[in-house]
């Protein structure tokens, strides 16, 4: 009969009292909730390490995109390095949240794994073993009291029947006094269950008083068992809630970087950065770089010699060739373009840029071709509002401005009928003189420089070559030495 005993059937709960029977369950409940509790908080922080990642990496993104537009666009000195801390903060930063990232999940998040693992342990037919040992100890502390307060409430509920009989079979004697028409056989069975009815009360009052008092007599054992396993649970559930503290401490630490000394050392080192940005210095810089302040090779007088033709402009050098000189040219849908005399120069994007002549009548065909201007198809780049370093044309001579039968093109290129130069293999070659370049398409260096030398000696002493700096234009072939 104890096996099939349930301390919670037939008892009516009057409170919501943990000593009622069955309201010991909020404190088993109590228990799954913590290994809930512990999943929510590492999914928390594991959202939290997410979040860290991504601000980083934006960090990271923002700092390289807005570094290559300051340093390519027009700012310049020291309020360009000022500038420029801003996105070396923002890296540093950076580094410093995906710490933060790694010490959330490396250490906060597998403190709590691990705690969790060693705190609950599952069973084969599901729960938890700490449930089911909280459940058993107050089932086993609540049955005997429950068994008894059963009792009471049957004991009750017959006393109060018994008191409720009685006074029904009071009212009938006294209905049945004032009948005329009742016999006194029928009066006298009314009055034996009158005193039968009272019987009845003392007797289920006795057993009422009586169950009572036994339960009263089990309450202090039943209060003392039910608090010695409260307290177990109760000590189960300081563990975790001291552990959660503990871990929201380190996750305090770990997001607060106000307290680290690198953080503090960043901002430090940026509002030092923006108090040296000096106005003054940035235009002392650009006037000397920019402005009046810059050197100036202004002419001078200068003995005629077979040196210095090397200096001469090379529009004053070149000649024009032998034969008609033409004084137009049209282009006509249909090109024609003679054999081994059409050359092309291949510029950014893949855009190859080609002027053709048309048939002259007044040439041999030996005598036309067709060029490339290299500076023309720079005109075409695209040049950013970003670019600092772009050149602007200096060339203002309107002899040049419009002229397409000039011996040299408006920047300063070959003569368009000159023929074509065949093309030379790379050569490393040193500077022996110093060289300052007369005009926009000339290199200029200083004695013991050294540069690539791309295109072989023409008629007029002149070859074409690139600075290490990428710099392409033409130089004095006498000026340079091959490099041994």
């Amino acid at each position: 009969m104890s096996g099939s005993y349930d301390d919670s059937v037939g008892v009516e709960v009057s409170s919501d009292s943990f000593w009622e029977v069955g309201n010991y369950k909020r404190t088993v409940k109590r228990i799954d909730d913590g290994h809930r509790l512990c999943n929510d908080l590492m999914n928390c922080i594991h959202e939290r390490a997410r979040i860290e990642k991504v601000y980083a990496q934006q960090l990271t993104e923002w700092a390289k995109r807005w570094k290559q537009l300051v340093e390519k666009g027009p700012q310049y000195g020291t309020v360009e390095r000022a500038w420029c801390a801003f996105m070396s903060e923002a890296e540093k930063v950076s580094e410093l949240h995906l710490e933060v990232k790694g010490s959330l999940m490396n250490e906060d998040f597998e403190k709590i794994k691990n705690w969790q693992k060693e705190a609950f342990h599952k069973q084969m037919m599901g729960g938890f073993k700490e449930t089911k040992e909280a459940e058993d100890g107050f089932r086993k502390a609540q049955k005997p009291w429950a068994k008894k307060l059963k009792e009471v409430e049957a004991a009750k509920k017959a006393y109060h029947a018994a008191c409720k009989e009685e006074k029904l079979a009071i009212s009938r004697e006294t209905n049945s006094k004032a009948d005329p028409a009742l016999n006194p056989e029928q009066l006298k069975k009314l009055q034996d269950k009158v005193e039968r009815s009272k019987q009845d009360v003392l007797k289920t009052k006795e057993k009422y008083e009586k169950s009572l008092k036994e339960l009263d007599n089990a309450t202090p054992q039943y209060m003392e068992n039910m608090e010695q396993v409260f307290e177990q649970c109760q000590q189960f559930e300081e563990k975790r809630l001291r552990f959660f503290r503990e871990v929201l401490l380190e996750v305090q630490k770990h997001l607060d970087l106000s307290n680290v000394a690198s953080y503090k050392n960043i901002y430090r080192e940026l509002e030092q950065n923006i108090k040296t940005a000096d106005a003054v210095e940035d235009l002392r810089w650009f006037r000397a770089n920019q402005g009046p302040g810059m050197s100036m090779n202004w002419p001078q007088f200068e003995e005629w010699s077979a040196d210095l033709n090397r200096t001469l402009s090379r529009r004053e050098k070149k000649k024009a060739s032998d034969g008609v000189t033409l004084t137009g040219i049209s282009q006509t849908g249909e090109q024609v373009s003679q054999p081994n005399k059409h050359s092309s120069l291949s510029v950014q994007s893949n855009t190859v840029q080609s002027v053709q002549s048309s048939y002259n009548p007044f040439e041999d065909e030996e005598d036309t071709g067709s060029t490339v201007s290299e500076k023309e198809d720079n005109k075409i780049k695209n040049v950013s509002s970003y670019e600092k370093n772009q050149s602007y044309p200096t060339d203002w001579s309107d002899e040049e401005s419009n002229n397409p039968f000039s011996s040299t093109d408006a920047n300063g290129d070959t003569n368009p009928f000159d023929e074509d130069t065949p093309p030379a293999m790379e050569v490393r070659v040193r500077a022996l003189y110093d060289y300052e370049g007369q005009e926009q398409d000339e290199l200029s260096f200083k004695a013991g420089d050294e540069l690539t030398k791309i295109e072989n000696e023409d008629e007029q002493g002149w070859c074409k070559g690139r600075l290490d700096n990428g710099q392409v234009g033409l130089y004095p072939a006498n000026y340079v030495e091959p490099i041994q």
